[in-house]
């Protein structure tokens, strides 16, 4: 259902944007997370975008990354600029139909990695000198 790609080897300070595809969904009525998970460290939410025009973002990765979607192409982005050694991991795109909320205490909360129904294969991002 969805794909990623964009990963790679970048040095820190540096700049990937990574894409996810979405060809089998409805996008407009799905919001699209996107995650990451280091080795030996526990899935972490990184950033979402609601279906209904709300984005929310890990507070290590606020103001250097950005995600954006568009319907159209069916496509999701996480333009991540600044990257640094902590930010190596793979990366995942999720998808769950409907809107997630940006408050911990909610069923739907966005950080909530079983709430998505739709996963990608992951995509590597390597922050090193």
């Amino acid at each position: 259902q969805l794909v990623e790609s964009g990963g790679g080897l970048v040095q820190p300070g540096g700049s990937l944007r990574l894409s996810c595809e979405t060809p089998g969904l409805t996008l407009p009525a799905y919001s699209i997370g996107w995650f990451r998970q280091a080795p030996g460290k526990e899935r972490e939410g990184v950033s979402c975008t609601t279906n209904d025009g709300h984005t929310y973002y890990r507070d290590s990765v606020k103001g250097r990354f950005t995600v954006s979607r568009d319907n159209a192409k069916k496509m999701v982005y996480l333009q991540m600029d600044n990257l640094k050694p902590d930010d190596t991991a793979t990366y995942y795109c999720a998808a769950e139909y409907g809107t997630l909320s940006h408050a911990s205490s909610s069923y739907y909360f966005w950080e909530n990695a079983a709430r998505y129904d739709y996963w990608g294969q992951g995509t590597r991002v390597t922050v090193s000198s």
